[in-house]
């Protein structure tokens, strides 16, 4: 997933700290330009076969798993492609890592598998996953496959469970996936934001920065077995605040419009991520208003560059 939002920041960072990457991307919704320089990239899904051959020729320190279909609405589109994506491109990386010197992956899993939470309490990792998306199923499928390759074969795996990253680089061309940057993406081209489903809403914003850091330490040689980790700031944010925030931060005005739903979402959940911090001292440090500002700033003056053009 190195061409990915996620993917490309983790990778950006990785080399930042001097270590070497090999990335691969099927380009499905990433983009070549979002590859940092210095990466040895590879065009491959990471559900095909031939991953495995090509993972061999190299010798890993651990694989940051960050690829696939990453969102709940396209995952009825396309079922069969969702499964593939998320849930046989984690068997194919366990497969090599079973043969393979590197015993260590970083899987990047998702608040879905919960589904929609009881109580809308603060989500811990030891409450039940029921999720309510095919795209949360085959992630969670992932999940039991980390565990089992853990258990049974001595493969170091940790699933952070990714809450609502948002941020700079984000893909605003793709409005079914990632709920800050599809109003972002509205707001600038259309002027007019559609919203499906009610402004009561909420969700548990984090910002790419802190994602990062939390993929990062999980390189630490200390994590051995099988860990699952929230990646979230346990602060409710409702759509109707993230819509205004981004609305204050734009120079011109627009208008926005409640309309439909989308299948499989939920109302709404937060996340308590007191596990990840015991365990590695990560703390969310960017707020929301700051986050939003600075994807804002950065999407506008994308747009004004592509523009020129």
């Amino acid at each position: 997933g190195v061409a990915g939002f996620i993917g490309s920041a983790v990778a950006q960072k990785l080399l930042d700290l001097g270590h070497r990457v090999v990335g691969i991307d099927n380009l499905s919704t990433g983009h070549l330009s979002s590859i940092p320089q210095g990466v040895d990239f590879f065009e491959m899904g990471a559900h095909n076969l031939e991953i495995i051959e090509l993972l061999e020729k190299y010798d890993f320190n651990a694989i940051f798993h960050i690829a696939g279909q990453s969102g709940g609405e396209p995952s009825y589109s396309d079922p069969i492609y969702d499964l593939q994506a998320n849930a046989q491109s984690t068997l194919l990386l366990l497969e090599y890592l079973k043969k393979s010197s590197c015993k260590k992956i970083i899987y990047a899993s998702t608040v879905s598998v919960y589904g929609e939470p009881v109580n809308y309490s603060s989500l811990t990792e030891d409450m039940p996953t029921n999720p309510k998306s095919l795209y949360g199923t085959s992630k969670l499928a992932s999940e039991q496959y980390l565990r089992i390759f853990a258990e049974q074969f001595g493969i170091n795996c940790i699933s952070l469970r990714l809450f609502n990253i948002y941020g700079p680089g984000q893909n605003l061309d793709n409005l079914q996936q990632g709920m800050t940057s599809i109003y972002l993406s509205q707001a600038i081209r259309n002027k007019h934001v559609l919203i499906k489903g009610s402004k009561k809403r909420f969700r548990d914003l984090v910002y790419i920065d802190d994602a990062v850091d939390a993929f990062v330490k999980m390189l630490n040689d200390k994590y051995t077995g099988y860990h699952v980790y929230n990646v979230s700031k346990n602060k409710k944010i409702y759509v109707s605040e993230i819509v205004k925030e981004i609305q204050d931060n734009l120079p011109f005005p627009i208008t926005i419009e409640y309309k439909g739903s989308t299948p499989g979402d939920v109302l709404g959940y937060t996340g308590n991520f007191d596990k990840l911090n015991r365990a590695s001292n990560w703390f969310p440090n960017i707020e929301m208003n700051d986050g939003i500002k600075r994807m804002t700033d950065w999407a506008l003056n994308k747009e004004l560059i592509l523009n020129q053009i």
